[in-house]
């Protein structure tokens, strides 16, 4: 069977989109770390320009610091929020 002679359904669609999508955000994260390796600094291009920026962030692990403070689980549980999600996964056929 040759590829023109199947009808696309909106999941192939959708397929073949997402594996056009991953490798130009492959392509892009390339040439991200090239610009990131080159260091700080602004670049110019004929379209765009790109800023690299050094910084430090900080992150608190919560549930250690929970877990130090011997904070009940029902209290977390109380402040803790649930939001419905929705998850759709597309994968190639084999």
């Amino acid at each position: 069977m040759q590829a023109l002679d199947i009808t696309l359904t909106k999941v192939d669609q959708l397929g073949l989109l997402l594996a056009q999508i991953a490798d130009l955000e492959e392509q892009a994260e390339a040439i991200k770390n090239e610009l990131k390796n080159a260091g700080e600094g602004h670049v110019e291009g004929n379209l765009y320009k790109s800023c690299v920026s050094l910084s430090q962030r900080k992150v608190v692990d919560n549930k250690a610091v929970f877990a130090e403070a011997n904070v009940p689980a029902a209290l977390i549980e109380k402040h803790t929020k649930t939001t419905a999600v929705i998850t759709l996964k597309v994968t190639a056929r084999s």
